[in-house]
């Protein structure tokens, strides 16, 4: 029997940043909601939405934690959780990574203690493996960022359209310091440390581009979610993964966005268009191939 949970959070404004501010991704959060009722069958009571002031790191956290409990006491065997709102990176305190930066999403509640970001209020990519890396093999996790962990992808065009790059740097010049001579860590680096035989990742971009905070349509929403939904929806269960991926990356170049979204996950889950013995066989199409 499926059982499922999700958390889907967006964030366009925060608290201790008042003019650090982005415009779509509450909408990120709504679109996805909306499309696991409507494709997945999900009901209201399996999914948890967080906007804004409701985002902040212990909410957030502490709803990844009781997911994951839940998946190792058995009670849910698909658990989905998509983000969107600022990237920023980090100095890596892993002794054996000292010259390394790691990636880190920034909650409604981002704070900064001395020259950089205050860790008690930022949700580091190692803190998610940590927890992820506990459930088993019989639990399916499917993670959506549309998010972004450098600022080197911007350019003049990006500045010129009705966009914003979904990047923070760090909030003082010796903090940005600290980082610029680091060899970045991409966030899906340390989450494929934990393998992907029964996990799947999407990313909005290639760890050098930037994701887009765009008005698209008459609102704004993430360059990658609003072409994700838009092609998800669209779909039958002939397309793969990797065929959806492709349509996603084909409508952006034609919109000229400058972003390249990835896909993470083993290659029999990528292709397959029906079922793979590599997960629960109960699970939902979406998760397998694409909805039908």
């Amino acid at each position: 029997m499926l059982r499922r949970k999700a958390l889907c959070v967006g964030i366009n404004w925060y608290q201790h940043f008042p003019s650090a501010k982005l415009h779509g991704c509450a909408n990120d959060a709504r679109d996805m909601a909306s499309l696991l009722k409507d494709l997945l069958g999900f009901e209201d009571s399996e999914i948890t939405l967080m906007t804004d002031q409701s985002a902040t790191k212990a909410n957030v956290m502490n709803e990844l934690r009781d997911m994951v409990e839940d998946g190792l006491a058995g009670r849910h065997n698909h658990l989905f959780f998509s983000f969107s709102g600022f990237g920023t990176q980090v100095p890596d305190l892993n002794p054996e990574e000292h010259d390394r930066a790691a990636d880190a999403f920034c909650p409604h509640d981002l704070a900064h203690i001395g020259i950089g970001w205050d860790r008690d209020h930022l949700i580091v990519d190692d803190e998610l493996h940590d927890l992820f890396v506990q459930l088993p093999s019989t639990v399916l996790l499917e993670l959506f960022f549309d998010t972004c962990h450098s600022g080197m992808g911007v350019r003049p065009q990006d500045l010129l359209m009705v966009r914003s790059p979904r990047y923070l740097p760090p909030p003082t010049l010796e903090g940005f310091r600290e980082i610029e001579f680091r060899h970045s860590r991409p966030a899906h680096q340390k989450l494929l440390e934990m393998g992907l035989s029964h996990h799947i990742l999407w990313t909005a971009s290639h760890e050098s581009q930037i994701a887009s905070d765009a008005l698209l349509g008459e609102a704004w929403h993430g360059a990658f979610t609003w072409e994700f939904c838009k092609e998800a929806r669209a779909s039958t269960n002939q397309f793969s993964r990797a065929k959806v991926l492709a349509r996603i990356r084909s409508n952006l170049q034609a919109a000229h966005f400058t972003q390249s979204p990835q896909l993470y996950c083993e290659t029999i889950t990528r292709h397959s268009i029906l079922r793979s013995e590599k997960v629960p066989s109960d699970l939902p199409p979406m998760l397998i191939g694409m909805p039908s």
